[in-house]
């Protein structure tokens, strides 16, 4: 078995993983990064984050050319959808992006192994399944291995007719019925997608309202603007089996006569990684929903093992993996890394987006907060009336006492881009009015934000 010695060995070359190695390089750590799929960038740049989101804005231009150019005057008498192309591009932007990471690993001396990496006695990480077993000795592991789709009690996946996202993300033809069990992120997401080319679509969620954890006024009205696009919804119903049978599948839950449909997306959140990694042999501590423990600088409990993204705690998300990454491997150069946790947003990228930082109003409440609430309609918004984007609000939550900006939740056009702003506002410790009194070009989306930020305060101005 081939042996060699690093600083750094990073198991996993997901967001968190890819990203922690460059860093760790750039700081003149010699690093090894072990990834069991032939393409780098893991689930998110794979069957995640970038292919989902390459769907959202084909399917996007495929539906305004059937319904809303002509309001701005331009004629689509016939509009046809290519499916097999649409998948490509699809593709394409994904083989360019992971090809664009191999760049970045060459660039910066990475040695990257092909297999799936399990941890040994004596900090070692022994690689298999690839061209040729390896060991890889190393001060630090960092274990970096994200997460996959949670399953469900009666729900039984095929890979086809009943998966996943990894398979909504690649259906060879629209479903005439696509039913959806989960309305978080990833349901609401791919629901979109094939609402728009023609499915109808039928979410089902356990809870009475969608998008868990993000503020209830904006899921609210969210949930109203789907539904005028044609997505039906049951809520508080709990799904308790889901089968497929000669190229149709039936679902069944609580409260409802059983669901006939030709696919069915299983979206109800996602579990980490962390089986097969030899995790329980070395003694690293696993919670009981299956995380990793580690301390604030992502420290396991045995000495020179880190851990970072899906698999700690926290929110599952992409750019929070990347965030920790970067801290972890800083702090191990440089005696210094941090994260805020309490600045990191939330999207969801549906039409009109979802864009979330800090606390909303129920967590206000429940913390016993007294705070100021200031709401801009993008209706009132000269960028969005334009654009034929008028639909949604910037709702801003301000400490009552001190002014801090608190939360900032969006639903609007380009909302992901829009919150970045208020990330950096919350960030420095910024108050509603330091935000409301920045210039903002005109006409521009993110003059909503300053509005919003005024409407906490004095008032806004064309409110």
């Amino acid at each position: 078995m081939d042996t060699q010695q690093f600083d750094l060995a990073v198991i996993g070359a997901g967001p968190g993983g890819y990203v922690a190695a460059i860093r760790g390089a750039q700081l003149g750590l010699k690093v090894a990064c072990v990834e069991r799929e032939s393409q780098l960038g893991g689930t998110c740049l794979r069957i995640g984050c970038i292919p989902s989101k390459a769907l959202l804005e084909s399917s996007e231009r495929f539906h305004e050319a059937h319904t809303g150019l002509a309001a701005h005057g331009i004629r689509t008498d016939r509009v046809e959808l290519d499916l097999a192309a649409m998948l490509q591009r699809k593709d394409k932007v994904v083989q360019l992006l992971t090809r664009g990471i191999e760049g970045l690993f060459k660039k910066n001396h990475i040695t990257r192994f092909t297999g799936t990496g399990k941890i040994a006695a004596g900090n070692t990480v022994v690689v298999e399944g690839g061209e040729q077993p390896s060991e890889l000795r190393a001060t630090h592991i960092l274990i970096a291995t994200g997460s996959r789709s949670a399953p469900l009690d009666g729900v039984e996946l095929d890979g086809d007719r009943i998966g996943t996202s990894t398979e909504a993300l690649s259906y060879p033809e629209v479903p005439e019925h696509l039913v959806v069990i989960g309305a978080g992120y990833i349901g609401l997401e791919l629901g979109s997608v094939w609402r728009r080319l023609g499915a109808k679509v039928t979410v089902l969620e356990f809870l009475d309202r969608i998008l868990p954890g993000m503020d209830a006024e904006i899921a609210g009205e969210a949930h109203k603007i789907f539904q005028k696009q044609g997505i039906g919804f049951h809520l508080g119903c709990r799904v308790t089996a889901a089968r497929a049978n000669d190229g149709h599948c039936v679902v069944e839950a609580e409260g409802l006569a059983p669901i006939r449909c030709d696919r069915v997306l299983l979206a109800v959140g996602r579990v980490p990684n962390t089986e097969g990694l030899g995790l329980h042999e070395a003694g690293v501590a696993i919670d009981a929903r299956g995380r990793i423990e580690v301390d604030e600088y992502f420290a396991t409990n045995v000495p020179g093992i880190y851990a970072i993204g899906d698999v700690i705690r926290g929110p599952m998300l992409a750019h929070k993996a990347e965030e920790e990454g970067v801290a972890c491997v800083e702090r191990l150069v440089t005696g210094h890394g941090h994260v805020d946790y309490a600045t990191i947003p939330g999207v969801c990228y549906t039409h009109p987006e979802i864009a979330s930082v800090g606390r909303t109003e129920e967590q206000l409440r429940e913390a016993g907060i007294e705070y100021r609430k200031g709401v801009f309609p993008f209706l009132a918004n000269g960028r969005a009336r334009s654009l034929g984007e008028t639909a949604g609000r910037v709702k801003l939550l301000a400490d009552a006492s001190t002014d801090r900006v608190l939360g900032v939740h969006i639903l609007g056009p380009r909302a992901g881009d829009l919150i970045a702003e208020a990330v950096a506002a919350m960030a420095f410790g910024a108050s509603s009015e330091d935000v409301a009194r920045v210039c903002h070009a005109h006409p521009t989306l993110s003059e909503a934000l300053k509005e919003a930020a005024l409407a906490a305060g004095t008032g806004a101005i064309h409110a």
